[in-house]
């Protein structure tokens, strides 16, 4: 099992200090952990740089409003912002049977399964880390890993407001685009806190009976 906790609202880097002492908990033996949050508009940088899939200039992004963030995590560039549901996940992995991998196997299903709880069928990438529908990105993920616990996590697209994206190329990747699960129910009333209650459920789920292809991942 997990501690799941509901940050409601919170600026970025303030919950990335939250994350990190967290983190630090973990390892010395607290509970698994995963936040849920919702970020006003930032772009991040992930440990692969993204910074030349960027649209806009560094000047340009405060205009609006907008913070730029280099990050830790694995992958390239992203952003996040109001109606778009993040979870970090603070979890040891170093004894979990299939390691890392299957850990992103478990986050990968665990939106999947959320997804399919609101009539929405998404599904894996082969290469490309993450939840799809066709061409469309609906949930990023990204991890960071210290001392074999886990960090950062995943970002899934709820409300139908995807405009932000316009500002970067999607996790560096020409081919791919946004879309939300507000956009593929054609639905504007979903809100991310029903969409938040039922991630945890299935987290919850699967954190405790990871299935066979998780555990099998990292073979």
């Amino acid at each position: 099992m997990a501690i799941i906790i509901d940050l409601g609202r919170m600026p970025y880097r303030q919950a990335l200090e939250i994350q990190r002492s967290r983190h630090e908990e973990v390892r010395q033996g607290a509970e698994d952990t995963l936040f849920l949050v919702e970020h006003p508009p930032v772009v991040t940088l992930g440990r692969h740089g993204g910074l030349e899939h960027l649209h806009l200039s560094e000047e340009e992004l405060a205009r609006r409003g907008i913070e730029l963030a280099a990050t830790e995590r694995g992958g390239n560039i992203t952003c996040h912002f109001p109606g778009q549901l993040v979870g970090y996940p603070i979890v040891r992995i170093g004894r979990r049977t299939g390691g890392l991998h299957g850990f992103v196997h478990l986050l990968e299903e665990t939106v999947i399964r959320t997804a399919a709880a609101f009539g929405v069928t998404a599904a894996r990438r082969p290469g490309f880390p993450g939840v799809w529908i066709g061409r469309g990105k609906l949930c990023s993920i990204g991890l960071g890993v210290r001392r074999w616990v886990t960090f950062h996590g995943f970002a899934l697209n709820v409300g139908r407001d995807l405009s932000l994206f316009d500002a970067i190329t999607l996790c560096g990747l020409a081919d791919a685009h946004p879309t939300s699960l507000s956009r593929e129910r054609n639905d504007a009333s979903l809100s991310p806190q029903e969409v938040k209650d039922v991630c945890a459920r299935e987290f919850q789920a699967l954190i405790a009976h990871p299935p066979l292809a998780a555990r099998q991942a990292a073979l």
